[in-house]
Formats: structure tokens, C-alpha cells, sequence
């Protein structure tokens, strides 16, 4: 009996505990191939998941206000990504909008609106955050980068079924951290 209210409770807490991670457009990654508004059509954004780009040397990724994202102005960026591959944390609800500022870029649709929702359990009076550095190799910068150095990137991660069990190690470390001491009471 004990086993199954300790299984539950670990049911209960694990997803509230472990985001989502959203790869950006898919297989495809961060590209000029990909209608991001169908792709984020596709997608609940909630806080505590992670957004990543992948991307080639001649894109960027900008975090921008929603007149610079609407009119694709690209001077006035709130962060900047470089480096290929960017895993950006969604740490607050409401709207977040990226776009690429290589010139054209944008207006040929590489742009992304998300809408980040609350996690179930988190209270409804939680103040805003701002959104954490990006992990990888790459930090967050004002002042773009040269695009004359192309960068080398590896594939993106799979998505679909096979990229929903990429933090299969984190669900594992997760499940042993609530399970071996309730073993060691048991025993």
C-alpha cells in the first residue's frame, strides 16, 4: 500500500517538476523551411518547459518585443543567441517572440510567437521571472555577431515520440530520488 501512494505521489510531482522541451520547428529545426504560427499551433507552451533552437551559421535567434517581432525591426533585440544551438527556459506566463534578424530572414517567415501558459499547480499570484540564459555553447549577447564564419552545428535531437523520452535520464534521477527513501523505510 505504501508502494502505491509513494508511486502516485511520484506521478503527481514529476511533470510538475520537469518541463516539456520544444524543439523549434521540429525535425527541421530553426530554418527558413518552417511556418512557425502552424508549428506553434501545434504546441502548449507552459512554464518550466524549454524552447531549443538548432540552426545553421547564417541564422541568429533575437528575443523580441511584439513590435519589433510584428514589423520584423531587428535593431532592438532583448537577447541575442548565437552559436547554432540555443535551449532558452519559458520561466514566466504570457507571450515571447524570436525572430531571425539576418536580413530577410524575418519577413520570410522566420519568426516565432509563443504563448506561455501557467504549469498545473503553480499558484496563480507567483510573481513573473525573466527567462534564464541559454545553455549550450552558446551566450546571450546585444551586439550581433559577424555571419562571415559559418559555424558547424549537429542535427537537431528527434522529435515526435523519440524526443518526448530525451529526459528519460532526468525522469530516472527523478524516480530514484522519491523512491529510494521510501525503500530504505520499508526495509
Amino acid at each position: 500500500m505504501a508502494m502505491a501512494a509513494a508511486f502516485l505521489i511520484l506521478l503527481l510531482v514529476v511533470p510538475t517538476v520537469y518541463g516539456a522541451e520544444h524543439v523549434v520547428g521540429g525535425s527541421s529545426g530553426w530554418t527558413q523551411s518552417v511556418n512557425y504560427a502552424n508549428w506553434a499551433a501545434g504546441e502548449t507552451f507552459t512554464v518550466g518547459d524549454t524552447l531549443l533552437f538548432s540552426y545553421g551559421g547564417s541564422h541568429r535567434v533575437d528575443q523580441v518585443s511584439q513590435d519589433d517581432y510584428n514589423n520584423c525591426a531587428t535593431g532592438n533585440a532583448l537577447t541575442s543567441y548565437t552559436g547554432g544551438q540555443n535551449t532558452i527556459r519559458l520561466t514566466k506566463t504570457g507571450p515571447m517572440y524570436f525572430l531571425c534578424p539576418s536580413f530577410g530572414h524575418c519577413g520570410g517567415g522566420m519568426k516565432l510567437a509563443v504563448t506561455v501558459v501557467a504549469a498545473s499547480g503553480t499558484p496563480s499570484g507567483t510573481p513573473p521571472s525573466t527567462t534564464s540564459p541559454p545553455t549550450g555553447s552558446a551566450t546571450p549577447t546585444t551586439t550581433p555577431p559577424s555571419t562571415d564564419t559559418p559555424t558547424t552545428t549537429s542535427p537537431p535531437p528527434p522529435s515526435g515520440v523519440a524526443g518526448s523520452f530525451g529526459n528519460m535520464n532526468h525522469l530516472i534521477l527523478g524516480i530514484s530520488l522519491v523512491l529510494a527513501p521510501i525503500i530504505a523505510l520499508m526495509g
